[in-house]
C-alpha cells in the first residue's frame, strides 16, 4: 500500500487490442514517400547501375594503369576517391595528388552522356595539375551478345 499510494494502475484504460488502421496507413503512406521522392543516393553516394563507359574499338589496345581515378556522371558529378566534388574541388584534389607522385596519371570514367565541354573541362584542369590523362571507355569486341 505504501508503494501505491493513489492506485493509478486502477485507473489507467487498457492496451488496445490490435495494431488499428492507423498503423497500416502509416506505412503505406511511408512507401509512397519513399518511391515517389526517394533517389538511389540517400545513404551513400555513388554510382548508378545505369553507368556506362563509352564504346570504342581497340580500347583494350591503348589500356594503361593510372595511379588515381575519377568518375563523372552525366548530370554533373564527380566522384573521386574521397567522395563526391564539384569542379573547384576537383582542381584542388588534382593539384595535392600531383604533389604527392612523381609521374602522376588520371583515369577519367566518364558516363557516355557526358557532354564534351565537361570532359574538356575536367582534362583541361588534370593537364594543369600536372597528370597524364587517360580516358576509360569498353572495347566493342568485349562486350557480351545481348549488350551490343
Amino acid at each position: 500500500m505504501i508503494a501505491r499510494p493513489l492506485d493509478l494502475a486502477s485507473r489507467l484504460r487498457p492496451p488496445p487490442q490490435g495494431t488499428g488502421a492507423l498503423f497500416y496507413v502509416n506505412v503505406g503512406l511511408l512507401g509512397l514517400f519513399f518511391s515517389l521522392f526517394g533517389s538511389r543516393f540517400v545513404l551513400a553516394p555513388g554510382l548508378g547501375v545505369d553507368f556506362q563507359l563509352p564504346q570504342q574499338p581497340g580500347a583494350q589496345a591503348g589500356a594503361a594503369q593510372a595511379s588515381n581515378v575519377i568518375s563523372v556522371l552525366r548530370s554533373g558529378q564527380i566522384f573521386t576517391d574521397e567522395g563526391p566534388a564539384d569542379l573547384g574541388q576537383l582542381r584542388e584534389w588534382l593539384k595535392a595528388r600531383a604533389a604527392r607522385e612523381q609521374h602522376p596519371s588520371l583515369l577519367i570514367r566518364a558516363s557516355s552522356e557526358v557532354t564534351l565541354s565537361e570532359l574538356v573541362e575536367i582534362e583541361g584542369a588534370a593537364h594543369d595539375a600536372g597528370f597524364r590523362v587517360l580516358l576509360g571507355a569498353e572495347d566493342r569486341r568485349s562486350l557480351p551478345a545481348e549488350a551490343k
